[in-house]
């Protein structure tokens, strides 16, 4: 793995080479005796209209890495890797199907040419006989999976929305990441709570008070040398739930979370860890008003996130399971996957279900700035781990 301030510039190709991919497989997943089977799930549209040059591209990805794994099946100590398809869910971590497709040969165009394709099979069946996954997909995975993992034993590496843009985040110091986000979740484990100091266009103050009683962080280092686990590949976050108040104290998370989205800022009035209000001025005022009020559960802050990403000089690319790692984030909507208490019966339909990341860097929300964020302690003890956007941890 390859560290330094300008990996982009560095690294202009944008595929993995056979000796790449499987090393990577092999640094991802620290290989266990039971390991035997590979699976690449991949979710297909279900009509043409809901398809995207930027999803097509990914099962061609998905295509290419089963072609060279399989031909590298030993190099890995593996019998098998399968390509599995499933008809695409509609929404990202909403629960997967009950059937999936073990494809003979070539990804079909649609969901409907599924059964031709390949060998119908019941997902628990799947979950059953694989040990390891990659799952490149359009909507993400990551909460089914983790879920499931936790039931059937199985490692997944989750890649929503990946793109060759996230090649060089694949390339990076691994080691580095690890002891950036570790460093983290000692911060975080011990605290009762965060304050968060935001500041919009350089003159307009806000606060957030995120309740962190009861909870403890979890890594996500791009690395499952644990069985039972799934996560974000490429990755490099620490990340927590605040406490959502499911025992018999409410929640104490409460203010005015700022938040821009395209060029408006929307104001969500936080309390007991629930958006209650929603304000502002502009078109996407309206549209989160009318979603909240749509989808209260919608509003459940369900995530503060530490990516760390950004200091090895990764840029945005407008797909979030790269963005999120790049510095700090708050998630909306379900939170059960992370060891929360919103999960998909909290949303009127399974296409409603969302776990929604806003992540706060100047390349992504210019107007907002977290101006502070202090984490505090029993005994009235403080530490202040991000000024002006920037970590001080590190």
């Amino acid at each position: 793995m390859i560290s330094g301030a300008n990996i982009q510039g560095n690294f202009k190709m944008d595929k993995l080479s056979s000796e790449e991919l499987v090393n990577l497989i092999k640094s991802v997943f620290p290989h266990f005796p039971n390991d035997k089977n590979l699976g690449i799930l991949v979710d297909i549209p279900g009509t043409y209209g809901s398809d995207n040059k930027k999803w097509s591209k990914r099962r061609e990805i998905a295509q290419e890495w089963f072609s060279i794994l399989e031909h590298n099946a030993d190099k890995l100590k593996l019998e098998t890797i399968q390509l599995i398809a499933y008809e695409d869910v509609g929404s990202n971590n909403a629960d997967l199907p009950l059937y999936a497709t073990i494809i003979k040969d070539k990804l079909p165009l649609l969901s409907e040419f599924l059964n031709e394709a390949g060998e119908k099979i019941k997902f628990e069946d799947v979950f059953n006989n694989f040990q390891l996954f990659l799952a490149p997909t359009e909507y993400s995975a990551t909460a089914p999976l983790k879920n499931a993992a936790k039931k059937f034993g199985f490692r997944a590496a989750t890649m929503p929305g990946f793109s060759p843009e996230m090649i060089p985040a694949l390339r990076i110091d691994y080691n580095e990441v690890s002891r950036r986000v570790s460093i983290l979740k000692e911060k975080l484990d011990p605290a009762t709570c965060a304050e968060v100091f935001f500041i919009v266009d350089n003159q307009i103050n806000y606060k957030m008070f995120f309740d962190l009683r009861y909870r403890k962080a979890h890594l996500s280092p791009g690395r499952f040398p644990d069985k039972s686990v799934a996560g974000n590949l490429p990755s490099g976050e620490t990340y927590i739930v605040p406490y959502e108040g499911e025992l018999e104290e409410k929640s104490k998370t409460q203010g005015t979370l700022p938040v821009q989205i395209k060029d408006d800022i929307v104001l969500f009035t936080i309390d007991e860890n629930k958006a209650i209000k929603v304000e502002g001025e502009g078109e996407t005022v309206e549209i989160e008003r009318d979603h909240l009020k749509r989808e209260p559960a919608y509003g459940n802050m369900a995530e503060l996130g530490f990516g760390v990403l950004g200091d090895f000089g990764l840029k945005p690319i407008h797909e979030i399971l790269l963005d999120e790692k790049l510095g700090f984030h708050i998630a909306f909507g379900r939170s059960d996957h992370f060891g929360g208490d919103v999960g998909p019966d909290d949303f009127s339909s399974p296409k409603e279900v969302i776990h929604l990341d806003r992540v706060y860097i100047p390349d992504i929300q210019p107007r907002v700035l977290v101006k502070s964020l202090i984490l505090r302690y029993e005994n009235n003890k403080t530490e202040e781990i991000i000024k002006n956007s920037k970590y001080l941890i590190f």
